[in-house]
């Protein structure tokens, strides 16, 4: 198999038509020879499942793993890889923002030895600027916790080879920052710039809470410099008492009465938000070593869907 494209679906039943239209139509302009396009159904709650199930019949290529539940994007993607068996695979969402039109130069930088070619945004079009704010945001500080060099603008569009899948299928973790795993991996890494489009049809399935979610997972996940951030403030906070300290000192010999309790109480409160900050930080880190210790399965698949059923094992 020549290419595997891997596409996570959560109710997209408005896009799945013209998705695979432009997907079947990219790999045969980038004369791909085979070719699988697995469709992920992350627990969909409208048609889209049944409107993949009837669309095995116009595409021979397509596959559809139809997961137990929503799982959410990134392990959807991880079902995918784990599925796949494309010497390169294409990672693609099922909003149409990122073009699959790009499989053919993507597939030219490959095969020149480049093992990860992923989608750089040059233009983001039909988003807010407050989506593009945040983002900006979020990259920002993810640059400056993370060891790992993950560049700004990209998202989860990226062709991969089979050695980089492998080794992806190798990382056991529960809590998944694809792009950030990838990054982390190594190999050669190469970005090719495009202009992002306005979602093709419906509206973003990430609310702001899951957005919240996503950024706390990725730099958990790649960086303990959140845990490091306490200890500075730990120093500050015993400088200023040993400051106040002597203050309260010097004022009772010279004048002697201590004015200011109701600042030195702000204080207290201040210090003590932080001290709850940081045991939050704590206890987030510690959640997420006993969600990875029980090792459960990642996922779950109902059923895997071709022109022929074929039901999971």
């Amino acid at each position: 198999m020549d290419l595997s494209v891997v596409i996570p679906c959560y109710n997209e039943e408005e896009t799945v038509d013209a998705l695979l239209k432009r997907v079947d139509a990219a790999c045969k302009d980038a004369r791909v020879k085979t070719y699988e396009i697995i469709c992920i159904n992350d627990g969909s709650t409208d048609k889209t499942l049944s409107k993949l199930k009837a669309l095995t019949k116009k595409f021979k290529a397509l596959i559809v793993l139809d997961l137990a539940k929503n799982y959410g994007q990134q392990m959807a993607l991880t079902a995918g890889l784990e599925h796949s068996k494309g010497k390169h695979v294409l990672l693609l969402d099922a909003d149409l923002q990122d073009p699959p039109e790009l499989l053919s130069e993507m597939l030219k930088r490959a095969k020149a030895g480049i093992d990860v070619v992923y989608g750089q945004r040059r233009r983001r079009a039909g988003e807010t600027w407050v989506k593009l704010a945040t983002s900006r945001l979020f990259y920002r500080a993810l640059s400056y916790l993370s060891d790992v060099p993950i560049p700004e603008n990209v998202g989860d569009f990226r062709l991969i080879s089979r050695r980089v899948v492998e080794r992806f299928l190798d990382m056991p973790e529960r809590h998944r920052y694809v792009r950030g795993m990838i990054s982390w991996i190594g190999f050669e890494q190469e970005a090719i710039l495009y202009d992002r489009d306005p979602r093709f049809a419906g509206e973003t399935k990430y609310t702001f809470m899951g957005l919240a979610a996503f950024a706390i997972d990725a730099i958990t996940s790649f960086s303990i410099k959140p845990l490091r951030l306490c200890l500075p403030f730990a120093f500050l906070g015993a400088l200023l008492a040993m400051g106040l300290g002597l203050y309260a000192f010097f004022v009772y010999f010279t004048v002697g009465s201590i004015p200011g309790w109701p600042s030195l109480a702000c204080l207290i409160c201040f210090f003590s938000s932080l001290q709850l900050i940081c045991i939050g930080l704590i206890g987030e880190y510690i959640g997420r070593i006993y969600m990875q210790v029980k090792d459960r399965p990642l996922y779950f698949v109902r059923e895997v869907i071709t022109a022929k059923p074929q039901k999971s094992k």
